[in-house]
């Protein structure tokens, strides 16, 4: 056993991820959902489940927070702020408004606690093979206090400066990332239209100069068909709106953003917004009449 136990807070397609792999690390894990089959199934990989959030704060040092938004963490810290122990530190792996994160990590230092930014490029599976970055926000001298743990998930970390940081270099890697997606899944389907088999055509490209990373991740998900979750569409647009506000506050022009979001907003009236964030495609293949 890894010295020393840890707290998460949101288990659901991240959460569960991050579980894993420090229990794979040997470190004890206690966690909560409000989602009683995800408490049970962090039972079933060798977790401790708790009843509410109050005890995960109650009974480890480090908590690690992964939730949709950061009206969530706010909330949470609502809840268990009489909990939250005086040397308390909480590493944040959600993608969530910059400037809401700052007000978060403020409130705890007043507090006693610490606060950590770990926000998390790439998608639920791809943590659990070791192949996500993390961005970390925050005071070396807290960075190094969750280093053990910070190892155990992610061997790829980059410090990107102080809170808030980590937050808005998340949204950068994002909107670039969701637009290769949907280029990808546009070229697809335009391949498709011109007679071209997608799946016989993807391979083909991931050999020539347009090949990217999008297509080893969500190429073979958008020519099969499989929009089982590694991570969720909802979860992007709710990205690319935080990433729309920054860039207007910085009076930034972002024409492509502008479209994405509009597609995504298709896709969700769809009905795919709990799908994987490669179903973008049938953006594509059911154009608005």
């Amino acid at each position: 056993m890894q010295n020393g136990s840890v707290g998460i807070i949101g288990l659901g397609l991240l959460g569960s991820a991050l579980a894993q792999r420090l229990i794979d690390a040997g470190f004890s894990v206690s966690g909560f959902d409000v989602s009683a089959s995800a408490c049970q199934n962090l039972t079933t990989i060798g977790g401790e489940s708790t009843s509410s959030a109050r005890q995960v704060f109650e009974s480890c040092p480090v908590v690690f927070l992964s939730l949709p938004n950061s009206e969530s963490v706010g909330k949470v810290i609502d809840e268990t702020d009489e909990s939250i122990q005086n040397e308390s530190i909480v590493v944040d792996t959600t993608t969530g408004d910059p400037d809401q994160v700052v007000a978060i990590a403020h409130r705890l230092t007043q507090s006693g606690a610490s606060y950590v930014e770990a926000t998390v490029a790439g998608s639920s599976q791809q943590v659990r093979n070791n192949q996500a970055v993390f961005f970390l926000g925050g005071e070396h001298q807290h960075l190094t206090r969750v280093q053990q743990f910070l190892d155990a998930v992610c061997s790829h970390q980059f410090h990107a400066g102080a809170i808030g940081s980590a937050s808005r270099l998340k949204l950068v890697h994002n909107l670039i990332l969701g637009l290769n997606r949907a280029v990808l899944a546009e070229g697809l389907v335009f391949a498709q239209s011109l007679g071209f088999d997608p799946a016989e055509i993807l391979p083909i490209l991931k050999q020539t100069p347009a090949a990217s990373g999008v297509m080893d991740t969500k190429g073979e998900k958008m020519v099969s068909g499989d929009r089982t979750p590694q991570a969720r569409l909802s979860q992007h647009l709710k990205d690319v709106r935080l990433i729309l506000g920054e860039a207007k506050r910085g009076n930034c022009h972002t024409p492509l953003t502008d479209q994405h979001v509009d597609l995504l907003e298709r896709a969700v009236q769809l009905g795919l917004g709990d799908a994987d964030n490669s179903a973008i495609i049938e953006v594509f293949r059911s154009p608005p009449s």
